[in-house]
């Protein structure tokens, strides 16, 4: 059975940032071959750019978290109710600068690297989209 309808990875690059730095952030957190990029203008009116990814396999979508530690899997774990909407959406924040540094913590700021799923879930409802992510997130302990 799918877990997944669909996992969108998204992270803004601002014009003091590396560019080629956060480019192979969201190579390695993915595992993606290509990332999209698009240029947008930034509050204060200098370039920023949009990185994104869109994982449409199980398989993928699992390397992803396996890709955040068990650490990060166990506090996604511990409050999974608050980050799935009634939509069978799932939300979550990483943040940026720690995961350039190749640690994966949860943000509550801004300066984030963004995932966000679509929860299998027949019907859709909230409660059995928490109890299939529930299930897909044990399997990666």
């Amino acid at each position: 059975m799918s877990v997944f309808h669909w996992v969108k990875v998204r992270m803004f690059c601002y014009a003091t940032e590396d560019e080629d730095r956060l480019h192979d952030l969201m190579l390695r957190i993915t595992g993606a071959d290509e990332i999209d990029a698009e240029i947008s203008d930034g509050h204060h009116g200098n370039d920023m750019i949009i990185f994104s990814v869109s994982l449409g396999k199980d398989r993928e979508c699992g390397e992803l978290f396996k890709r955040l530690g068990t650490d990060v899997v166990n506090e996604i774990l511990d409050k999974l109710g608050d980050r799935i909407d009634d939509d069978c959406t799932f939300y979550l924040r990483l943040d940026k600068q720690a995961a350039v540094l190749e640690r994966y913590e949860i943000a509550h700021h801004g300066d984030v690297l963004s995932i966000t799923c679509k929860i299998v879930s027949h019907p859709a409802r909230k409660e059995i989209a928490e109890k299939n992510m529930r299930t897909f997130l044990g399997s990666l302990l």
